[in-house]
């Protein structure tokens, strides 16, 4: 039943037009080129973020930072070993994605640090390619206080990721 929705959902939409007589064509072509624009409008700052991601990765800023963040982590009850993904999840979601799958692969999926990693996947957002695409598809360019109430947001998706690990675990 579910493999018909989508056709069913199309004809239902093309005889309510014709009955309305709508131009669809037309339409679905005033919407293709609106969404072209907003692309061109987001483009720039995905590719500067995906640019900043690469180069922190392979200056290897994200280890320096990691050990040099340890000790915070540790004091949070933050697994140390997932100060990588906690620096990278808010900027890229891929970036965090393989991060994660690289702490499953090391640590395994039932270890302490597996399922922190998971939670955190699952519990936390990429702030920063959110924000640039939805405030930059809407044209606004002052975020105010946007960024740091979804760094603290994300902050505390983290303390409490870990904080569950340990309790279900």
């Amino acid at each position: 039943m579910t493999e018909l929705m989508i056709p069913l959902f199309m004809v239902l939409v093309s005889l309510t037009a014709l009955r309305r007589r709508q131009d669809v064509y037309a339409a679905l072509l005033e919407g293709g080129a609106e969404g072209l624009r907003i692309l061109l409008s987001i483009v720039p700052a995905l590719v500067l973020l995906l640019t900043a991601v690469h180069m922190l990765r392979a200056s290897g800023a994200i280890n320096a930072l990691s050990a040099l963040l340890s000790p915070l982590f540790q004091a949070l009850g933050i697994p140390p070993e997932t100060a990588p993904l906690v620096l990278i999840r808010p900027i890229s979601g891929s970036a965090a994605l393989a991060v994660g799958t690289d702490l499953i692969a090391a640590y395994g999926a039932d270890s302490p640090i597996g399922r922190t990693a998971a939670i955190m996947l699952g519990s936390t957002e990429t702030t920063f390619y959110t924000i640039s695409v939805y405030f930059g598809a809407s044209g606004i360019r002052k975020t105010r206080y946007a960024i740091p109430a979804a760094l603290i947001a994300d902050l505390t998706g983290f303390f409490v990721a870990s904080l569950t690990a340990k309790l279900f675990s």
